[in-house]
């Protein structure tokens, strides 16, 4: 079995069951897999005929929401199974939308439940980020052509309909360049050219979502009031002028709470004991602790903000980025440990402010 090494809270899960060897992503080739069964990746290793057609392996599980780093066809004509790990950072992406809409509403003063927000891919994390839009007052519109196919068009909202009505649009779909909905350049110079509101767009699903020329040439016209990026054409060598204009910059880590790393690293392993037929304990996967995990709110005048900001400021990686954009790549690899809602508990707050923060998932002291 090959790990990659980034994958947290493994090392020691597995050695009773296998032998195992972690690798760098980097060291992941052809030559390295040649001789395992099982592949327990990330993004950045692709799964392909050049990686796997001279492999054994059968098995790949990658720790991660999104699979387009696999070629599904080709392991299934070799046999290959494979399974990603749906929903597993789908509140930590949450959290960080939260916070950037929080910075963006106080950069605009302008509050936040008299904005429309549209959310475009309505999968686990498009609801939670319509969750808490919804806990927030903000109006909401879904767009997901697929759900809305099966399930009848009550809940959805079409996207023309969305480019006249929303103030924020943030994208949360797989990147899917065949088939019936495609989502490659879903935002390109005619979904630009459509906004009647000059919103603020957020990117925190896949970067070639997003064409980034029609991008900035649409905050060039002033067609976008502003964009908050995670993720990036041509990851990791992003674009420098893209990256002095984003309202706020990160480097592909909305998804990277210690919350969803060590819920995806536990449903890998659970899926390789499914597929081994071996019981294979996961309680030990588990985040540490947060540093500070009391959060007071006395004599606060924005809570809410002080609450979600005091378990995430997204402009800490914002400075980091901006400062050293060629480290891209090693500030997701050595990104410091954030927790999300559920490990802080609320002490001060008023009584009026509680119910929200509680349904955010915080603890009351």
């Amino acid at each position: 079995m090959i790990a990659d090494n980034k994958i947290p809270y493994l090392k020691g899960v597995l050695e009773p069951y296998a032998r195992i060897d972690y690798l760098s992503p980097d060291r992941i080739d052809a030559q390295a897999v040649r001789d395992t069964d099982i592949l327990l990746i990330r993004t950045r290793t692709k799964c392909n005929r050049e990686l796997l057609d001279q492999s054994r392996c059968r098995y790949i599980a990658t720790a991660t929401i999104g699979y387009d780093h696999i070629d599904a066809r080709y392991c299934r004509e070799r046999g290959i199974e494979w399974v990603n790990c749906p929903g597993c950072n789908a509140p930590s992406v949450g959290q960080y939308i939260l916070a950037a809409l929080l910075a963006w509403s106080k950069s605009r003063h302008k509050p936040l439940h008299e904005c429309t927000l549209g959310v475009v891919g309505v999968g686990h994390v498009g609801s939670i980020v319509a969750r808490y839009a919804g806990l927030l007052g903000m109006r909401v519109l879904l767009n997901d052509p697929p759900r809305e196919e099966a399930e009848g068009g009550d809940s959805f909202t079409s996207l023309d309909t969305l480019c006249r009505e929303a103030d924020i649009i943030t994208f949360h779909t797989p990147l899917t360049r065949e088939g019936k909905y495609p989502t490659f350049h879903l935002a390109d110079n005619d979904f630009f050219d459509a906004l009647e509101k000059s919103p603020l767009i957020l990117n925190t699903a896949r970067g070639e979502i997003v064409a980034t020329e029609a991008l900035k040439a649409a905050l060039a016209q002033k067609k976008i009031a502003g964009v908050v990026l995670d993720c990036w054409e041509n990851e990791p060598h992003i674009d420098r002028e893209l990256l002095k204009k984003a309202f706020i910059a990160t480097p592909h880590i909305a998804g990277y709470s210690a919350d969803g790393k060590s819920t995806a690293t536990r449903m890998i392993v659970e899926a390789v004991s499914r597929w081994t037929g071996i019981a294979i304990p996961t309680q030990a996967i588990v985040p540490p602790a947060p540093a500070q995990p009391l959060i007071d709110l006395t004599g606060v005048d924005t809570p809410l903000q002080k609450a979600v900001w005091d378990t995430y400021n997204p402009f800490d990686d914002d400075l980091r980025l901006r400062k050293s954009p060629e480290t891209f790549e090693m500030q997701r690899g050595l990104y410091p440990l954030r927790r999300e809602f559920g490990a802080y508990r609320i002490t001060g707050g008023k009584a009026a402010d509680l119910p929200v923060l509680i349904k955010l998932g915080f603890c009351i002291a």
